[in-house]
């Protein structure tokens, strides 16, 4: 016997999760976590320390972005918070509105044991039908950071970094970045 059809799940609903969970509507479905743990926490820090200094302060880059963490998306009938996103400063987002709906260009997804399976098979193809141009999946426990970019709706996977490298990775292939403090805060 099939299963009912699932009523979708409405902003109403989303607003409604409390306070100290993350609340997401992928494909229809109200999807909710716990806050990122530390290690988590310091993955998504320590990146957007080291690339908004040149990217969005443009200090030994080349400036031209916006980042922020957590921002709520609306993507059509989704709504996703990635750990962080950034924006070309040509498209960005109203940052005084409590959400978006302006598409990022680069989108930055920490996986957990928690979201490792949500962010790779649900939030990955969201992020290509709303026109994302570059997705990273950083890693903390694997010690890992998986490039893709979108090629029409889907995703290529252009390189996979590990450990203490130190790499380019496109987007944001005019700097060097250190892997090693995504995965230790005194690296």
């Amino acid at each position: 016997m099939a299963d009912p059809a699932r009523k979708r799940a409405t902003y109403e609903d989303l607003l409604a999760v409390p306070e100290h969970l993350i609340a997401e509507i992928l494909d229809g479905e109200l999807v909710t976590m716990p806050r990122p743990a530390l290690r988590h926490a310091n993955a998504s820090s320590a990146l957007g320390v080291d690339l908004g200094s040149p990217f969005q302060r443009g200090r030994g880059g080349p400036g031209g972005w916006v980042f922020l963490f957590e921002p709520e998306l609306h993507l059509d009938a989704d709504v996703l918070v990635p750990d962080l996103a950034g924006w070309r400063r040509d498209r960005v987002p109203d940052v005084s509105a409590p959400w978006t709906d302006v598409a990022p260009a680069w989108a930055c997804e920490v996986l957990s044991d928690r979201t490792r399976r949500t962010d790779r098979v649900r939030k990955l193809p969201i992020y290509a039908r709303a026109g994302v141009g570059h997705v990273w999946l950083v890693d903390p426990v694997d010690r890992t950071l998986e490039v893709f970019r979108r090629q029409d709706t889907s995703w290529l996977l252009v390189t996979t970094h590990e450990g203490d490298a130190v790499v380019r990775a496109e987007p944001f292939d005019a700097i060097d970045l250190a892997l090693a403090p995504l995965w230790d805060p005194l690296a």
